[in-house]
């Protein structure tokens, strides 16, 4: 059965959008090529490379639909990432087009389709951002491991991961040259 796999960047004291709703903090690096030396980006496309189909809200949709499918600065990372099959959470859009690829499906229970896409072969499922969703899927039971990318950074202020308490296992924890730190863990 596949997983529901959320990938979150987040500061060192849980903020995981700035008050602003920006992510100055992220400490990651173009991609440049399809084979590095870099156990960061290795590990970033490793995890790309499990999954087959992408999963985001509406407003992440908005603010990523116009950098993403023309995002030739990210290499094969950005090519995989504009060919998984998209889906957009949202109770307003109709459509949601992604440049020159196929366009992402508009959906408007999310939790109905995660269940629905786990349910079939494939690959693993990737909720990209989308803390508002993210919650609403924790709140369905349809998370199955939260992959947090610790930045080296603090902002005290901003919009925390978890709004709630959550009991979580650690399944994994590595950290890497620019100081970021991959946390993951199952629910």
């Amino acid at each position: 059965m596949r997983k529901l796999v959320v990938q979150q960047w987040v500061t060192v004291d849980n903020i995981a959008a700035e008050e602003d709703g920006g992510l100055s903090f992220v400490a990651g690096e173009p991609f440049d090529d399809a084979v590095t030396d870099n156990p960061f980006q290795n590990n970033l496309m490793g995890f790309i490379d499990s999954v087959d189909t992408m999963i985001l809200g509406a407003a992440t949709y908005q603010q990523s639909k116009g950098y993403w499918p023309y995002a030739e600065d990210q290499g094969a990372y950005g090519q995989k990432l504009n060919s998984l099959t998209k889906f957009v959470a949202s109770s307003t859009l109709d459509d949601a087009p992604w440049g020159d690829f196929p366009a992402a499906t508009v959906i408007r229970d999310p939790a109905a389709t995660v269940r629905e896409l786990k349910a079939q072969r494939g690959k693993d499922i990737w909720l990209w951002g989308s803390l508002t969703l993210l919650r609403s899927l924790l709140e369905a039971g349809v998370v199955d491991e939260v992959r947090l990318l610790v930045c080296p950074a603090a902002r005290g202020k901003g919009t925390r991961l978890f709004g709630d308490r959550r009991s979580l296992k650690l399944l994994e924890a590595t950290g890497f040259h620019n100081g970021v730190v991959l946390l993951r863990y199952g629910l």
